[in-house]
C-alpha cells in the first residue's frame, strides 16, 4: 500500500547539465511520459517527452521554463498516485524522501498491478453506479442497503459530483441483486447504470420476445 515497497530503481534521474544527445534515446526506449530532472542530489522536477522531443536545444538545463513540479514522497500510499497521473498527464512519478532526493519512480503499471490485487477489482460480482442527492449521501446507509440484503459489499467510490448529486460506483456480490436494487429505490437512491444480469431484465425481455413472435403470427 505504500508508495516505498514499490519503488523501481530502473529510471534515472538526470542531471540539469546532461545533454538532449544523451536523454533522448532512454526516453524513446522507456516509453514514459517524463524526464526527471536533479541537481546536487535535489529533484528538481520533470520535464515531458514531447517538450524533449520537439526541442533542438542542447541541454536539458536550456528547458528549464518547462519543469513541472510533482512527486510523492516515499512514505505516501499508492492511492496518492492516481491524482498525480491525472493532474500531470504522466504514466510515470518521481519517489522522494523528505530531504528531495530521488530515489526511484513508479509508473503506472505499477500502479494497476498493485489494485488488480484488491478484491474490489478480482473478486466476482456485481458494479452499480447509484445517485443520490448531495445531502442524502451516506456511504454507511450504501453498505447497509447491500449487507441488508444478505450481500457482501466489496466497496465504493464517489464517481461524480455535478448539480447537487453525487454519483458512486458500488461493488458487490452477485447475491439478491434485484433486492438490492430495488432498496436502493425505497431509500432515494436511483441506480442510473448496473452491470450484471438483472433476472428481472431478463424475464421482460423474453416476454417481448415471446409477444413479438405471437404477433408474428
Amino acid at each position: 500500500m505504500f508508495i516505498k515497497e514499490y519503488i523501481s530503481k530502473d529510471y534515472p534521474a538526470f542531471s540539469i547539465t546532461e545533454s538532449l544527445q544523451k536523454v533522448k534515446p532512454l526516453i524513446h526506449q522507456s516509453g514514459f511520459s517524463h524526464v526527471f530532472i536533479q541537481s546536487k542530489g535535489r529533484l528538481l522536477g520533470a520535464i515531458s517527452k514531447d517538450k524533449i522531443c520537439r526541442s533542438d536545444a542542447d541541454s536539458l538545463e536550456d528547458l528549464q521554463p518547462y519543469l513541472e513540479r510533482f512527486a510523492m514522497l516515499e512514505d505516501s500510499t499508492i492511492l496518492d498516485s492516481i491524482r498525480i497521473l491525472k493532474s500531470f498527464n504522466a504514466n510515470v512519478i518521481p519517489i522522494i524522501n523528505s530531504e528531495e532526493k530521488y530515489l526511484g519512480s513508479i509508473s503506472i503499471v505499477n500502479i494497476f498491478q498493485e489494485f488488480s490485487q484488491y478484491p474490489f477489482f478480482w473478486e466476482n460480482g456485481a458494479i452499480l453506479i447509484v445517485e443520490v442527492d448531495e445531502r442524502e449521501y451516506s456511504m454507511t446507509e450504501i453498505a447497509k442497503i447491500v449487507e441488508g440484503n444478505n450481500a457482501k459489499f466489496y466497496g465504493a467510490f464517489i464517481y461524480h459530483c455535478d448539480q447537487g448529486k453525487i454519483q458512486v460506483v458500488v461493488k458487490v456480490s452477485r447475491d439478491n441483486l434485484s433486492s438490492i436494487d430495488e432498496t436502493f429505490d425505497r431509500f432515494g437512491y436511483r441506480v442510473v447504470h448496473k452491470f450484471y444480469s438483472d433476472l428481472r431484465d431478463e424475464l421482460l425481455k423474453d416476454r417481448l420476445g415471446f409477444l413479438q413472435k405471437y404477433m408474428e403470427i
